[in-house]
């Protein structure tokens, strides 16, 4: 319940203890260690926006909305590459996942300021700021086209057979290729997310029955063991035996994926990844993309494949089927493929053609 004496507390002091409240959720396993994080980052923001000094139980619905409305203008620097709509300073504005992200940290905030009793009541229901829908996706968040995939998977694997080629030539400890050739065939061929994938071990991957799997330890404290298609698995081997050995500076024994200074890579570092794979991609078939538009890419071409949409939930990491509609994209022609080869139709064209 509710303390009955409301706290005048500064924003600034609330954000605090609330996200030492959240850091504490994360150690004791309670919240995943990113979206502690991602709690933490936006609700410092809303500090900075709100006014640090100012009282948080005296912000109305309307001061929350122009929080909001700051937000959505404050430059994104992490999408000034490709992005078509320009903010302050020429980076791009936030994008509509990351205007519903704050929207929802910042409920999350105000949720627990009722029951601490910093605020008698929640601003957040008398807000009228909404994110716009999904429907103006930005393309780098898009599904790659299968000659746009193809042709990024194909800049991977060539990464991975002849390492020097196209390369400037650094010191034998500095070589990256097969990891981020391995990088590239992961996200793009099983679709983790980014927070999965940098937080992979060497002793998440074994081998059942002949055929190799990755344990992925994804959101909510859920386990998936996703099974890896051989050219992947191939790249895998090539890695732990030959590129990571020369990256190790035994600082992260765990880690799969390891910086050349020796640490974790980190998620930022990702994006890094794909740019330098998508410059060996013919000018032709290359589009920019971040990490989260190869999981779109593997969610839409698995179900455009008529991949069983369950098979394709658990590979995502997903609770619920009705998630998928978030992670795929509509493809040029699909419908018409679709009906071409319908499974109740097929015998009747057979028996015409006989």
């Amino acid at each position: 319940m509710r303390p009955a004496d409301v706290q005048r507390v500064s924003v600034a002091e609330c954000a605090d203890r609330y996200a030492e409240m959240v850091r504490a959720k994360a150690s004791t396993g309670a919240l995943a260690p990113s979206s502690a994080e991602v709690y933490v980052r936006d609700v410092v923001t809303f500090a900075a926006l709100a006014g640090a000094d100012r009282v948080l139980d005296d912000l109305t619905g309307e001061d929350v909305d122009e929080v909001l409305l700051r937000f959505a203008r404050k430059p994104d620097e992490r999408r000034r590459r490709g992005a078509r709509v320009a903010g302050a300073g020429g980076a791009p504005s936030q994008s509509a996942a990351s205007q519903a992200r704050f929207r929802r940290s910042v409920s999350a905030f105000f949720r627990h300021a009722v029951v601490a009793g910093w605020v008698q009541l929640n601003p957040m229901q008398v807000v009228t700021v909404r994110p716009k829908e999904r429907g103006g996706l930005r393309a780098e968040r898009r599904a790659l086209t299968v000659e746009q995939a193809e042709g990024l998977l194909g800049a991977a694997r060539d990464l991975v057979e002849a390492p020097g080629a196209g390369v400037v030539r650094r010191r034998p400890d500095q070589r990256t290729e097969l990891r981020d050739g391995l990088v590239v065939l992961l996200l793009a061929a099983v679709g983790p997310r980014v927070s999965e994938l940098t937080a992979a071990n060497v002793e998440d991957f074994f081998v059942n029955g002949g055929t190799r799997y990755w344990r992925i330890f994804g959101k909510g404290g859920r386990t998936r063991d996703v099974p890896l298609p051989r050219p992947v698995a191939e790249v895998l081997d090539a890695y732990l035996a030959e590129g990571r050995v020369v990256l190790d500076r035994g600082r992260e024994p765990k880690a799969l994926l390891l910086s050349w200074r020796g640490r974790r890579l980190a998620r930022g570092d990702v994006q890094g990844v794909i740019d330098r794979v998508l410059e060996r991609v013919d000018a032709g078939r290359r589009r920019s993309v971040t990490p989260h538009g190869l999981r779109h890419t593997t969610a839409t071409h698995l179900l455009a494949a008529a991949t069983d949409m369950d098979a394709v939930r658990r590979v995502l990491g997903h609770a619920d089927l009705s998630t998928l509609g978030r992670y795929r994209d509509e493809l040029p022609g699909e419908l018409e493929a679709a009906m071409r080869v319908h499974p109740l139709l097929g015998p009747v064209e057979r028996r015409r053609g006989g």
